[in-house]
């Protein structure tokens, strides 16, 4: 009986293998750039990171579906080649021989992309899945909302005109003062001239010049 099940199994195995070819209807091609994103510190690719792939692609599918039991079995991977690329389908965990709809793997490695980046430290165009097109991170909203800055800058003018106003105005009070003050300084030089006994003199350090009067009594001798 057990004998039974185990050739069961490699078969279903068998089945699902030979549904992963190249340019298979339902499957993806991926291709890693590990050193062009890591540079010096590139891993190497092996048996354990291809583990971790098909184990980060379940996780995806099963974080899709929410009801279904995706294993590292459920991931088929076929044609690998050195240059780390290679072509993958999902079977149905219901069924071996039932490939899941490519729409369906797509939608799920759209909805983990982040976290199946994440898992190899590279992007979007460095951990590429053919025919799907990369993700775009969500806007950042900022924190303070557009309108606000708005009005913010709007009041800033606002306020900076009417302190330019005031300014204006305080600069021309003070030069109409100013003017004023020297007015009054012109009028204190014209009282210089003062007239004695109707005749206007000049007053030189308060001493009135009368020997140039036509009046006879300062021309008298």
């Amino acid at each position: 009986m057990l004998g039974k099940i185990l050739f069961l199994l490699c078969l279903a195995s068998a089945l699902a293998q030979q549904l992963c070819q190249p340019g298979a209807s339902d499957g993806y091609k991926v291709r890693l750039s590990i050193k062009t994103a890591l540079g010096d510190k590139a891993y190497e690719w092996n048996e354990n990171e291809m583990f971790l792939f098909r184990a980060t692609l379940a996780f995806a599918m099963r974080t899709y579906f929410n009801d279904e039991e995706f294993n590292v079995s459920s991931i088929v991977v076929c044609s690998e080649t050195e240059r780390v690329s290679f072509w993958f389908v999902v079977v149905s965990p219901q069924n071996a021989t039932s490939l899941v709809a490519k729409t369906d793997v797509e939608n799920a490695v759209r909805l983990s992309r982040h976290r199946i980046n994440s898992a190899f430290l590279l992007t979007d165009s460095t951990l590429e899945f053919v025919g799907i097109s990369p993700t775009f991170a969500t806007p950042v909203a900022p924190d303070t909302p557009p309108w606000l800055i708005v009005f913010g800058v709007v009041m800033g003018a606002v306020c900076a005109g009417i302190i330019a106003l005031l300014v204006s105005s305080v600069v021309q009070k003070r030069r109409k003062k100013t003017g004023k003050t020297d007015d009054e300084d012109d009028e204190e030089e014209m009282q210089g001239k003062v007239e004695q006994n109707g005749i206007a003199c000049e007053n030189l350090d308060g001493v009135c010049n009368r020997g140039y009067s036509d009046d006879e009594r300062f021309t008298k001798m």
